[in-house]
C-alpha cells in the first residue's frame, strides 16, 4: 500500500494517566510529607529487584497486582492502567513506559497527572520496575510493542494493531489525479488484526473538468504466527479480498476480484535499525480482466530519536 499517515488510536489509553509509577501528581491522600518522590529518593539501592522497586515506587497507585487502587485511595479520578491486561500491557516499547515514568505523562501525550520522576528514580531502576511489570500480564501469545516497527511506504508491517490511516497522492501531466486512502485496522484476540481499505480518486476528464469516485475496496486479515521479543523478529501471514466496486473506465477499479495472499517479516537490527519483509501474490477471479502476479517489497530503515525521550524519525530505502 502507500505511504500512510497515522492517526493516533488509544493504545496505551487515557489510562496511562498515571503510568507505571506511583506518585500521580499532587495527590490529596498521599502520605505524611505528600512528596513521595523524595521518599522514595531516599530508599533507593541501585541492586534493588525489579519487584522492590515496584512495590516501594509504584504500588501506592498502581497496586501490588498491578491492577490500580482505587481513586478513594490515590485522591484522583484519573483512570489507572490495569497491567494485567495483556491487550493494554503489551502494546507499547519499553522505551515509552520508561520515558514516561521519567518524563511524566506529557512526554508522550498523556495526562500530567502521572508526574515526572527525573533523576529521583534511575533509568536502570525504571527498567527493572517495567520488567517486572510485564510479568503481570501471563500470556506470552501478546506481541510485544518492540516489534511494532514503523510503517514503510509500500511493505505491510507485520504487527497487528488498531490504527486508522490517512494517506494522499497526486498524478501529474495529461490526465492529473488526486488519490486518497482510508484504512481501518482493528486487531482481536492476540495476535490477529482485521482491515478495511477505501480508495477514492479525482481526476481530471479529458472534455475538461474533473470527476470522481470510489476505488475498489480491500477486506484483510493478518496473524502473527510466531514473534520473539528477545530476537526481535516478528512474522505473519495475511490476505486480502478486493472488491471491484470502483469504476473501471474511469481507471479506478480492475473490474474483477482479486486475492492477494501474503506473508510480512519484521526484524530489528543492531544500531536501531530494522527490516520490514513482504512476500505475496495478486489472483484475479479473471485474467482477462487482470494478470495473476508474483510480488516482493523490502524496507531497510533506522529510527533516530531527539535527545533522550523526544520524537524519533525512521528514514527507509
Amino acid at each position: 500500500m502507500t505511504g500512510r499517515i497515522k492517526t493516533a488510536l488509544p493504545s496505551l489509553a487515557a489510562a496511562l494517566s498515571a503510568f507505571g509509577i506511583a506518585a500521580a501528581g499532587p495527590v490529596q491522600a498521599a502520605p505524611a510529607g505528600g512528596d513521595l518522590r523524595a521518599a522514595h529518593a531516599a530508599r533507593l539501592d541501585p541492586d534493588r529487584s525489579g519487584r522492590a522497586v515496584y512495590e516501594t515506587t509504584c504500588a501506592a497507585c498502581h497496586g501490588s497486582d498491578g491492577t490500580g487502587a482505587p481513586a478513594t485511595r490515590v485522591g484522583f479520578q484519573a483512570p489507572l492502567p490495569d497491567f494485567t491486561d495483556c491487550s493494554f500491557a503489551s502494546r507499547e516499547p519499553d522505551a515509552d513506559w520508561v520515558a514516561v515514568a521519567h518524563e511524566g505523562g506529557p512526554v508522550r501525550g498523556f495526562d500530567a497527572t502521572m508526574p515526572a520522576f527525573g533523576e529521583a528514580v534511575s533509568g536502570a531502576e525504571l527498567q527493572r520496575a517495567v520488567d517486572y511489570i510485564r510479568t503481570f500480564c501471563g500470556e506470552a501469545a501478546w506481541p510485544r510493542g518492540e516489534l511494532n516497527l514503523p510503517r514503510p511506504l509500500f511493505t505491510e508491517k507485520a504487527y497487528p494493531e488498531d490504527e486508522a490511516v490517512w494517506t494522499v497522492g497526486s498524478r501529474t501531466g495529461s490526465s492529473a489525479m488526486w488519490t486518497s486512502e482510508a484504512v481501518y485496522e482493528s486487531r482481536f484476540g492476540a495476535r490477529s488484526q482485521w482491515e478495511i481499505v477505501v480508495p477514492y480518486a479525482v481526476m481530471e476528464s479529458t472534455g475538461g473538468g474533473w470527476t470522481g469516485g470510489f476505488g475498489d475496496v480491500a477486506l484483510g486479515v493478518k496473524h502473527a504466527v510466531w514473534h520473539s521479543a528477545a530476537g526481535g523478529s516478528i512474522l505473519s501471514v495475511a490476505g486480502e479480498v478486493v472488491l471491484p466496486v470502483g469504476d473501471e473506465d474511469d481507471g479506478v477499479g480492475a473490474g474483477t476480484t482479486i486475492f492477494e495472499p501474503f506473508v510480512s517479516f519484521g526484524q530489528i537490527l543492531p544500531g536501531d535499525a530494522f527490516l520490514q519483509l513482504m512476500v505475496g501474490s495478486e489472483l484475479p477471479a479473471s485474467t482477462a480482466r487482470a494478470e495473476r502476479e508474483g510480488f516482493w517489497r523490502v524496507a531497510l530503515g533506522r529510527s533516530f530519536q531527539e535527545g533522550r525521550f523526544g520524537r524519533v524519525w525512521s528514514p527507509m530505502v
